[in-house]
């Protein structure tokens, strides 16, 4: 994995600047990693969506507005939430899965509460 070298060490006081670079890496791994498995793997079975959702940042707090700033958007459930983070066009599910993985992880790496989610189509 990257290493990101941000600003400052806690999530509270990120940068609009430091959101960006983990946004910008969280999205490279996840493309790298969706690309590996097609190249493993191919195109396996399902057709589906895959997402990560960040948890337990307010939208009123300094940094939810940095986070809104640097590009994150909230889904229904009040969560961040980034759809398809590979960016990869393929209807693969396990694909855009692999994707989504990786990009939790480099959030969660960044000190966010970060999950993957799919579902079929």
């Amino acid at each position: 994995m990257t290493t990101l070298n941000l600003s400052t060490t806690t999530i509270a006081s990120y940068t609009v600047e430091d959101l960006k670079t983990i946004k910008a890496a969280a999205l490279q791994h996840a493309r790298d990693a969706a690309e590996a498995s097609v190249a493993a793997n191919g195109e396996l079975g399902y057709c589906g969506f895959a997402w990560v959702n960040i948890y337990g940042v307010r939208g009123n707090t300094k940094l939810g507005r940095n986070m809104k700033a640097a590009g994150f958007e909230k889904d229904y459930t009040g969560a961040y939430s980034i759809w398809n983070p590979s960016g990869l066009g393929t209807q693969c599910m396990y694909t855009k899965e692999q994707g989504a993985y990786a990009a939790a992880k480099v959030f969660s790496a960044a000190g966010f509460t970060a999950y993957a989610g799919s579902r079929a189509d």
